[in-house]
């Protein structure tokens, strides 16, 4: 500390893969191109899931908000990423900042919840199949996706006037996608522990306590798939979790590696790829794998494409 600049900050530069003026122009179509097809498949999931009857269960309930929280989740990462591009690094405010985080933790947030509440909704679904109508109802659905979005409220606002009652100073350049909390941490000056274990709580309270959810549902709905007799029926009902274990594997994976490590580890480079992939090619890729590895969801498309050129024969 004795050597930094203590004059404080009240605003940053955000300056991610400026260093590579060459690569601007490819970077930015690249984004460019990953967020247009994050809107796309996830609306496109969302109609879907309205327009066909097949699909109003509570998995697809589920997924639908999923789809819609990864679109907003996108959004509020990669413009700002395609503005740093093409401005070769833009300035922003420290109100700008808290707001960009304490909205990308509400929604990464809600994400996390919305998997754990899906990994139970698959449990319900392989071991107690005959109740899993009388279990997951209508009000249940609702319940719970209304406390995911609570909850995520709940943390990112605890989380963000936690991190924005720090005084930061030094240098302002954040060589970072966005306002997050692990490069703003470096520009802390003063005495930090107290917030840092705050938000260290409010962090336990969402990834690893999800994490659990989720460990404890599969560790049940392996069991109950073992105890099934035919190698067929095995892999039937497997397969109808599939493609959640896998969005689970990408994003959580990502999240773990990037949040859940020692800082003398870290390194900038490594930081700026791993937060590519959980802000902007996770929410990408969520629409083909739950279309790709889904039976119903695959039946639905056909479907849809089906009524598209039967509608336009004269």
């Amino acid at each position: 500390m004795a050597g930094k600049n203590h004059t404080l900050l009240t605003e940053f530069l955000l300056v991610a893969f400026t260093e590579y003026p060459e690569w601007r122009l490819p970077l930015f179509l690249l984004f460019l191109s990953f967020y247009f097809l994050t809107l796309l498949g996830n609306a496109g999931m969302i109609i879907l899931i309205h327009k066909d009857h097949q699909l109003h269960t509570p998995m697809y309930f589920f997924l639908g908000h999923l789809s819609f929280v990864d679109m907003c989740y996108s959004s509020v990462i990669v413009p700002q990423l395609l503005v740093v591009l093409l401005d070769h690094g833009t300035a922003i405010s420290q109100a700008r900042c808290a707001v960009q985080f304490f909205l990308f933790t509400f929604f990464a947030s809600i994400d996390c919840y919305l998997l754990a509440i899906m990994a139970y909704d698959r449990c319900v679904a392989v071991c107690q199949p005959l109740l899993y109508v009388t279990i997951m109802t209508e009000r249940a659905r609702w319940g719970l996706a209304a406390g995911a979005y609570v909850a995520g409220f709940a943390s990112a606002l605890v989380r963000t006037v936690t991190a924005f009652t720090l005084s930061f100073c030094g240098n302002n350049e954040i060589n970072f996608i966005f306002c997050d909390l692990p490069p703003l941490l470096k520009l802390v000056c003063g005495e930090s522990f107290t917030q840092e274990v705050v938000i260290i709580v409010f962090a336990i309270f969402v990834m690893p306590a999800c994490t659990l959810v989720i460990l404890v549902s599969y560790l049940f709905i392996i069991v109950a798939i073992m105890q099934i007799r035919s190698a067929g029926g095995r892999a039937k009902t497997f397969s109808t979790c599939a493609s959640h274990l896998t969005a689970v594997s990408l994003f959580f994976g990502t999240l773990i590696f990037m949040y859940l490590r020692d800082n003398s580890s870290r390194s900038s480079e490594g930081d700026r790829v791993v937060s590519v992939l959980y802000t902007v090619v996770t929410p990408m890729l969520n629409p083909l794998i739950y279309s790709l590895r889904n039976k119903e969801v695959k039946a639905a498309v056909r479907k849809a494409l089906s009524r598209s050129k039967a509608s336009r024969r004269p």
